[in-house]
């Protein structure tokens, strides 16, 4: 990569939206472009729908790597699954910078070697809270911040910190939120691309708390989260990893 090229992200897009809400968003790859954009994050990118078999055909010509979320398990047999599983293991080989959403930062952990299962508390969905505890800020501009909010939506997750890697947050519910492995991966459990409407679609579609719980989920829904701080600080890790 020259000094003045933009970076060059491949999305792997591991999901396809309901058609209820396909028009309006499209995928979550699309987006996790608007997320970055919203960042002002000026890479390239070029998306590949992975359920569909879609890579590129050279990894090389790609600065680093992202993958997005699924309604898929990250330790599926599904043969797509399996194949997504062996290319992110090249990748990991072969040095790639990787980023990681929700599914593709379960995947990225197994693919690591951490264990990787369904989470015992069941469902966590809408805006959360998480501690930050990693050894760098979050933010420049909230370099003494230690909590943040992202919506999520997951009944799986990470559940032992992969080898070699830094955590960089955490809560009761997700212990292991996000990581980092310097150089290689960083990865978060929830959904930084995520907006209030469609955190809201799929809070109506699966309804994982009672009528009260549920009302306050929504309520939630209008209060801000740091998903463009996450955009921002994997921005920074990719560049740190490409200088």
């Amino acid at each position: 990569m020259s000094s003045t090229a933009p970076i060059r992200l491949c999305i792997l897009d591991n999901d396809n939206l309901d058609a209820a809400v396909v028009d309006t968003y499209v995928s979550y790859g699309a987006m996790t472009e608007r997320l970055f954009a919203e960042a002002g994050v000026r890479w390239e990118f070029e998306r590949f729908n992975t359920t569909r078999g879609e890579y590129p055909e050279d990894f090389d010509a790609y600065d680093a790597v992202l993958l997005t979320g699924s309604r898929a398990d990250s330790f599926s047999d599904e043969p797509w699954v399996r194949t997504l599983r062996e290319r992110v293991t090249g990748l990991l080989r072969e040095g790639k910078p990787l980023l990681g959403i929700c599914f593709g930062h379960q995947l990225i952990a197994l693919c690591l070697g951490a264990e990787v299962g369904r989470a015992p508390q069941g469902w966590g969905m809408g805006r959360l809270g998480y501690e930050w505890v990693g050894p760098r800020p979050l933010s420049p501009d909230r370099p003494d911040a230690r909590g943040l909010a992202l919506l999520a939506s997951h009944q799986d997750q990470v559940l032992t910190l992969p080898p070699g890697a830094t955590l960089l947050a955490r809560s009761d519910f997700c212990p292991f939120a996000a990581y980092e492995v310097e150089g290689r991966a960083m990865c978060v459990q929830p959904h930084p691309e995520f907006v209030a409407d469609y955190s809201a679609y799929l809070l109506d579609k699966r309804r994982p708390y009672d009528d009260a719980g549920h009302a306050a989920a929504h309520a939630a829904l209008a209060l801000p989260h740091d998903g463009v701080a996450v955009a921002r600080y994997m921005q920074a890790f990719v560049e740190r990893a490409l200088a």
